[in-house]
């Protein structure tokens, strides 16, 4: 029988044993690297899809963590994308100036929103985050004198990073840029969810009400989560617009949710890497397929979404999750 001494030391084990780096993500992180050598034509591609992916990385915090569903995620993406374009446009372009300042739109739009989110579950959850989303972005294509209405934010002037790297037009310098910043905010989400934190958002994912007799508030750990998850996105909505120089209404828009949705469950909600892989999987398909039939790519995501849903539940991460416990038990039973 296990002492009360063991039980208490058990989640600091897993803990531990869940924050030990494993070789498969060394070279998923090495793999990120073979644009630069083997694929240079696909440089753009290649940063925005690692834009996007920290994006979805910011979703899965909130929906694969701590239960929350958002369909208006992109309020977060573009208010960043539209502080930092018109920052640069119109008082500094030095990189990093403007992606503090897109990041810090967000979290305090974050900040704000969670006192409202932390309040509400489910279906009206899903509301709120949808309304909130379709009225920054009416209000983006009002302020046309600010924002450039729907012919979107242009004349977005960034200077070269750290003085030397200008943002070429075949993406060398955009990728290496999106590519650290998504890989800074990985190890820290990556050590977010496996600390006692982590632990907690999962408890109130499974049973919010029930939290708080154990002594974790889950109202104050909403509100926590969500604000980090709005900074995140923030900072990809941030990215984009320099990367791009140049911010659309779509980047408020339902569409640019409801995709980042999308590339989560593809991947595999609450899995950290899930949001990643799906983000790649759905972009490099969408490159694609849209190559092949311009008018009818949606046909084709759609087939391979009901495919994925069909016989992978969990994802393409928990199917391949799966296959590996098959093989393990297989082995084991020689």
């Amino acid at each position: 029988m296990a002492s009360i001494t063991d039980a208490g030391t058990e989640p600091v084990r897993y803990l531990k044993s869940q924050t030990r780096w494993h070789w498969a993500e060394t070279v998923f992180w090495l793999a990120t690297l073979l644009p630069f050598y083997f694929f240079p034509d696909y440089l753009q591609l290649a940063s925005q899809i690692a834009i996007t992916a920290l994006f979805a990385l910011s979703l899965d915090l909130i929906l694969g963590y701590a239960g929350i569903v958002s369909l208006g995620h992109a309020a977060f993406f573009g208010t960043a994308a539209y502080a930092a374009g018109i920052f640069s446009k119109m008082v500094w372009g030095e990189p990093f100036t403007g992606l503090i300042v897109g990041t810090a739109a967000a979290t305090l739009l974050g900040y704000a929103s969670s006192f409202i989110i932390a309040r509400f579950r489910h279906l009206t959850l899903i509301m709120i985050t949808l309304g909130m989303g379709l009225l920054l972005q009416q209000a983006a294509n009002s302020a046309g004198w600010l924002t450039g209405g729907s012919d979107g934010l242009q004349g977005i002037e960034i200077w070269p990073l750290l003085g030397h790297f200008d943002f070429d037009l075949w993406g060398y310098t955009a990728y290496a840029y999106s590519l650290i910043a998504l890989f800074i905010v990985f190890l820290g989400a990556r050590r977010l969810i496996n600390s006692p934190f982590g632990l907690a958002l999962r408890g109130i994912r499974e049973n919010a009400v029930r939290m708080p007799a154990i002594g974790a508030p889950s109202r104050k750990h909403i509100r926590t989560i969500y604000t980090l998850s709005a900074a995140i996105a923030g900072l990809a909505g941030a990215l984009l617009a320099q990367t791009t120089q140049t911010v659309a209404l779509d980047a408020l828009g339902f569409q640019r949710s409801a995709d980042v949705l999308i590339m989560v469950v593809l991947g595999g909600a609450g899995r950290l890497y899930g949001g990643i892989i799906g983000t790649i999987v759905y972009m490099i398909a969408h490159d694609q397929f849209s190559g092949i039939a311009p008018q009818y790519w949606y046909f084709w995501i759609g087939l391979l979404l009901i495919a994925v849903v069909m016989f992978l539940p969990n994802g393409i991460l928990g199917g391949l999750q799966a296959a590996a416990n098959w093989v393990q038990e297989r082995w084991r039973n020689r």
